[in-house]
């Protein structure tokens, strides 16, 4: 059975991996199975995301990949678990902006470090935000609401799923680049801050494009920009921030990390595995229909990325002067 593993294994496409990472990916074979932690509850995209990755990495091994749900403290705690794991590439932590980027910025104690506790594996997918209005909002595009926000000063309001997510530091960001003053209302997750919208409690929400596309296409919204690199293949009609003006980008995003000390040859191992179930044109499906774009690439691309979002987001929250979660 490992021979015949480690043929699969050196077949697989390597295109995206380093000289180094594709000599010693072959030396290493997973015979028992994988653990992906994901530190949020079933059901939301980086449980779904996980499970069609888990399902598809594994399918020609001996041992189905699982996944175990550990929520809590904004993603903190199945993160710590997975870090304090053993580095032996049977464990690994489901990475998002939240966990692995922006909670650094914005809890005075972290259990884990980023980029001392863990090492990146893969990047599995991103996803965009859409600001959306009420339909009687007076503004019909993102101009024209940057324009009425800046002549409302604080009075503007915006909801969140939530302190410290994506979805709360994007208008912050906006108030960093455009001088803003809108003000942050937190809900306990996506739906009340939308319902939020809908009802006039608040002025605007700035979430991810599944949890409002229903509402959107259904007339109870108007969408009237996406925060991504490019629009979004379910909302074709509506422009980017780039387009209408503001240089900024900002993707949540997917990806998988094992406790520091893993060896190299099994971070090339997983990361073809799981490269080659991106790969598949079945799982870049069911990601663009769960609202992904699939990403994939090398463990530096993806630790690239971090590094980049880490340093984003933490200019954000110390230039909007957000105050740190103590307990």
């Amino acid at each position: 059975m490992r021979r015949a593993l480690l043929r699969l294994l050196a077949a697989l496409p390597l295109a995206a991996l380093s000289p180094t990472i594709a000599h010693a990916q072959a030396e290493w074979v997973p015979e028992r199975p994988v653990r992906i932690i994901v530190p949020f509850p079933p059901g939301g995209a980086t449980d779904l995301i996980a499970r069609v990755f888990a399902e598809a990495a594994s399918r020609d091994l001996p041992q189905k990949w699982v996944v175990e749900n550990r929520s809590g403290a904004n993603g903190n705690i199945g993160m710590a678990a997975a870090a304090q794991s053993a580095p032996d590439g049977y464990t690994l932590g489901a990475c998002t902006v939240g966990n692995c980027a922006i909670n650094a910025s914005i809890y005075a104690r972290m259990p884990y470090d980023i980029e001392r506790d863990l090492v990146p594996v893969f990047w599995s997918g991103s996803v965009m935000n859409v600001l959306v209005v009420r339909p009687d909002h007076p503004a019909r595009d993102a101009r024209q609401f940057f324009e009425w926000a800046r002549r409302q000063g604080p009075a503007v309001n915006f909801s969140s799923s939530g302190f410290g997510s994506s979805n709360h530091l994007l208008p912050e960001l906006m108030n960093l680049r455009l001088g803003l003053q809108m003000t942050h209302v937190p809900f306990r997750g996506g739906a009340p801050g939308m319902q939020a919208v809908m009802s006039g409690a608040t002025h605007m929400m700035f979430e991810n494009v599944p949890t409002l596309l229903a509402a959107i296409q259904g007339g109870q919204l108007r969408a009237l920009v996406v925060s991504g690199s490019e629009r979004d293949p379910s909302l074709p009609d509506i422009p980017t921030l780039r387009e209408e003006g503001v240089d900024a980008v900002a993707e949540p995003w997917f990806g998988y990390m094992a406790p520091r000390g893993t060896p190299p040859q099994v971070v090339a191992t997983l990361n073809a595995l799981f490269d080659r179930a991106n790969r598949d044109p079945a799982v870049q499906a069911r990601l663009r229909q769960l609202g992904a774009r699939p990403e994939g690439g090398s463990p530096e691309r993806f630790a690239q990325h971090v590094r980049a979002e880490i340093a984003m987001w933490r200019n954000v929250v110390e230039a909007n002067r957000i105050e740190r979660i103590t307990d």
